[in-house]
């Protein structure tokens, strides 16, 4: 089984997100991809989330967004994570807005590997007290903590 936890990184995930649309959300949090060894064209792989975007939105309910692509962009499964505490409108499925979002991109290549991470990730955050303890979580080390204990409590 694929660990999120093990693909998390603290300098990848923002607590304190600033935005007031999807786009602005999506472009803010993949700053933290710019420059990054994993990501071989960073504009071409932005423009890659969005085109995924502009086929339906990725704002799955329950305050969650998973924009995401599978691009020559990057050379790795690459993922970072925001979070904004007053949510943005993402036209999420149940109207709600996003307070959690999960930008992820892998090469076209590995899309196996990826679904089966794309589905981990949504079984678990369909779990309220996990997204209740991430939407808590002080500190980056603090969120990948709360994922390791979730993904090792599911293997129990």
């Amino acid at each position: 089984m694929v660990n999120i936890s093990e693909h998390l990184k603290e300098e990848r995930i923002i607590l304190g997100l600033k935005a007031e649309t999807k786009e602005e959300a999506i472009k803010n949090l993949a700053e933290v991809f710019r420059g990054a060894p994993e990501v071989k064209d960073f504009d071409k792989f932005l423009a890659d989330v969005f085109e995924r975007e502009d086929l339906g939105t990725t704002g799955i309910g329950l305050e969650l967004a998973l924009p995401h692509a599978r691009t020559d962009a990057v050379n790795s499964f690459i993922i970072a994570v925001g979070r904004i505490d007053k949510g943005v409108d993402f036209k999420s499925l149940d109207g709600e807005p996003v307070k959690l979002i999960f930008l992820m991109a892998t090469p076209k290549e590995e899309v196996q590997n990826y679904l089966k991470i794309l589905a981990h990730l949504t079984r678990l955050l369909k779990k309220e007290s996990l997204r209740a303890s991430l939407l808590e979580a002080k500190t980056p080390h603090e969120f990948i903590e709360i994922f390791k204990k979730e993904e090792e409590q599911e293997l129990t």
